[in-house]
């Protein structure tokens, strides 16, 4: 997921949040609603912002779904641009684009 840091909130790119679906899968369902649930705005159509005070969080659901095997890594891997310095809290869960 494309991500940009300003002023210590992380915005993840608007279209690579995972879409619910009614009736879609279970598996995607709850991500999408697990991301919601600590993200500290959404917009439909526009980018998600997380405060830094949930990257732990962030970070240790983003693993969680990683190792569910259910999701692959472009759905759950932060991608920062390479002139951005990757925040401690999200290192496990982030790369470079």
């Amino acid at each position: 997921m494309k991500v940009k840091l300003e002023d210590d909130i992380l915005f993840i790119d608007s279209e690579d949040v995972p879409p619910f679906k009614k009736g879609g899968s279970i598996v995607r369902n709850n991500y999408f609603w697990a991301l919601k649930s600590i993200a500290c705005y959404t917009s439909r159509g526009g980018d998600w912002e997380f405060d830094r005070e949930v990257w732990i969080a962030l970070s240790r659901m983003l693993l969680s779904f990683t190792e569910s095997g259910y999701l692959g890594d472009s759905e759950t891997k932060l991608e920062f641009n390479e002139d951005t310095q990757i925040p401690p809290e999200l290192r496990s869960v982030s790369t470079w684009l």
